[in-house]
């Protein structure tokens, strides 16, 4: 059952740390949706392949979950967020087609 797509809006927060690493939250709806519809595609660290679209950039990654809030996290990567023009603390709305 995988390309199913869900559009998500959700405020990019940037991880504590030295990396710096940005995220953007599914939903707990949504995850919670994802995850009983396609647990079986959970891959390491219980993450699950999608193709994310925000704008006009389309990529392929993964979203894992988060321990402390029960969702879904996506990673925004450097080179998506300066594309894009992404900024920490923004609200984006970006669509997530689950599967390979």
């Amino acid at each position: 059952m995988s390309g199913e797509t869900y559009k998500v809006r959700s405020e990019v927060c940037l991880y504590p740390g030295m990396a710096g690493w940005h995220f953007a939250y599914v939903s707990e709806k949504q995850s919670g949706e994802i995850k009983k519809k396609f647990g079986k595609l959970v891959k390491g660290w219980g993450s699950i392949p999608v193709t994310a679209t925000f704008g006009k950039t389309s990529w392929k990654t993964s979203i894992f979950p988060d321990k402390k809030s029960g969702t879904y996290l996506l990673p925004l990567k450097a080179q998506i967020r300066k594309k894009e023009g992404i900024t920490a603390g923004e609200v984006i709305a970006f669509s997530l087609e689950i599967g390979e």
